[in-house]
């Protein structure tokens, strides 16, 4: 990965516990090569202290919160208690995709000929700059290959940087629920239903919308998509299709997110 200099004040990092002693403890920032910070024995927990190790441990690894930085002494002041577990989780799975990211860009370079650092400098820092981390970059090119295109990318390296990118990189899908209620007491009353319910299944490239029949006049309906955002615009869009139609039709309809 490209090293960094210093971390920012704020700034959630990722460390490995060296030494524990009466007055903090003493880490390494894996991000960081090279640097190391301090934490206090008062930033560890809340609350009294009889026994730091009780808390920390040589070859732990944590998250932190820079609390202060001195550039001239290369000084770094943390924290741990002031790190909650939901961060704690969101950082540590961000470092590993980094690192993934990394030596999965390790083989890209094998696969051109060239160095890592020749890959970082040619067309890596930028994928950094324009996705905010490689992993990001390296899952847009497993999902459409056409994205990195499409942002204005090119080069030989493309095609072995997508290569490796979908032989290595598992695109997380999300399933959301809501409900439709419908209903027409018309004649043709059934058919509307069946033609309402088809403006809302479907299925593209990045979506899959099915709809279950619960009990009258409920139907569920199920939506797969790469991230939640897509997920729930199709939810809400797909769901007013079908409550617009029957409606259209002099029946009844209505959206809702959950039911009781």
């Amino acid at each position: 990965m490209p090293a960094k200099d210093l971390p920012e004040r704020g700034e959630l990092v990722v460390c490995t516990v060296e030494k524990a002693k009466g007055f903090g403890a003493f880490v390494r920032l894996e991000e960081y090569p090279g640097t190391e910070g301090f934490i206090h024995i008062k930033e560890v927990a809340p609350g009294w202290i009889k026994n730091i190790r009780n808390h920390v441990k040589e070859g732990q690894r944590i998250v932190c919160k820079v609390m202060d930085v001195d550039p001239s002494k290369g000084y770094i002041d943390l924290s741990l208690k002031r790190v909650n577990d939901h961060q704690r989780r969101e950082t540590i799975q961000q470092w590993k995709n980094e690192s993934k990211a990394h030596k999965l860009l390790q083989i890209v370079a094998e696969r051109l000929g060239k160095s890592v650092d020749e890959c970082y400098q040619e067309f890596g820092n930028d994928l950094i700059g324009h996705y905010e981390s490689l992993y990001a970059a390296l899952e847009e090119a497993a999902y459409d290959e056409s994205t990195l295109t499409e942002d204005g990318f090119s080069g030989s390296w493309m095609d072995a940087f997508v290569e490796v990118a979908r032989e290595n990189i598992i695109i997380p899908f999300v399933t959301i629920t809501g409900y439709v209620e419908i209903f027409s007491p018309e004649r043709e009353g059934i058919e509307n239903v069946r033609q309402a319910l088809q403006q809302i299944e479907g299925k593209t490239e990045d979506v899959t919308v099915s709809v279950k029949y619960v009990s009258a006049p409920i139907y569920r309906i199920d939506v797969t998509a790469p991230d939640y955002k897509l997920a729930e615009k199709e939810l809400r869009e797909r769901a007013e299709r079908g409550v617009a139609y029957i409606r259209e039709h002099d029946g009844v309809g209505s959206f809702k997110r959950t039911i009781k």
